[in-house]
């Protein structure tokens, strides 16, 4: 019975060891996600906060305003990583606030997307059609309803959560949570452009999130060689994916 127990014992503690998406990936997005958006900020500052400069900057210098909202885009996605790591560190001391915290954190991305991807097909019209055109159909369609609108505010208050969890747990000291809970102000929508505020606020979440990053990979254990053989043929492969759809579009 004895023997049993240790056998069972021994399940849980693997079991409670694993996290996902792992200390690997959640540092690494740490640090690459938000230098990723305010590289996109600071790309698109020169144009007005409103839609129709942003078009403009568009028409004027498409592939400036192309690595902007890219990167706006990239960071987005790769952010997962981080939202899930932290929640974690946060609901080892205070759960609640973890899940509600990372549940409208993760949700807010998935509208940011979203827009990102109205954002895109906004920037096609200026190329098959041109601005004016463009502009006219963007602001006849702006306040149309779409099924992710009710859910606009999860963005916000997702990091306001998050950084009452961080600080709360201990994450995160004051000033850390705060500048993370900053980013709830952060311009969000279709064709929004970077303004004092916007960029401030991504400051802010570099200053939450890099110092962090860099701590979850300095307590984290180093990636076996079995890793490494899986992660170099998906960047080579990725890597291959973005140079082919890249040439395409060019050519």
């Amino acid at each position: 019975m004895d023997l049993e127990k240790k056998e069972n014992i021994s399940v849980e503690e693997k079991k409670s060891s694993f996290s996902f998406p792992g200390p690997w990936f959640g540092g690494i997005s740490m640090i690459i996600s938000p230098i990723l958006l305010l590289i996109g900020e600071f790309f698109k500052i020169k144009y007005n906060y409103y839609f129709p400069y942003q078009l403009q900057g568009y028409a004027e210098h498409p592939v400036l305003m192309t690595i902007s909202y890219s990167c706006f885009t990239l960071s987005f996605i790769l952010m997962w990583p981080a939202i899930f790591t932290l929640t974690n560190m946060i609901g080892e001391k205070k759960p609640g606030w973890a899940k509600w915290g990372g549940t409208l954190a993760i949700i807010g991305l998935f509208v940011r997307l979203f827009h990102e991807g109205v954002n895109h097909q906004a920037f096609q019209l200026v190329d098959v059609q041109n601005l004016e055109m463009a502009t006219h159909a963007v602001k006849d369609s702006y306040t149309a309803w779409y099924v992710l609108y009710p859910l606009v505010f999860a963005d916000n208050y997702g990091w306001i959560v998050l950084g009452i969890g961080a600080y709360l747990s201990g994450t995160l000291g004051w000033f850390s949570a705060f500048a993370l809970a900053a980013m709830s102000n952060h311009n969000s929508g279709v064709l929004k452009g970077t303004d004092i505020k916007s960029f401030t606020d991504t400051l802010f979440l570099c200053i939450a999130f890099l110092p962090l990053g860099i701590r979850v990979l300095q307590n984290c254990p180093k990636p076996s060689r079995r890793a490494f053989k899986w992660a170099i043929p998906i960047v080579l492969i990725i890597a291959y994916l973005y140079y082919r759809t890249l040439t395409n579009s060019l050519s």
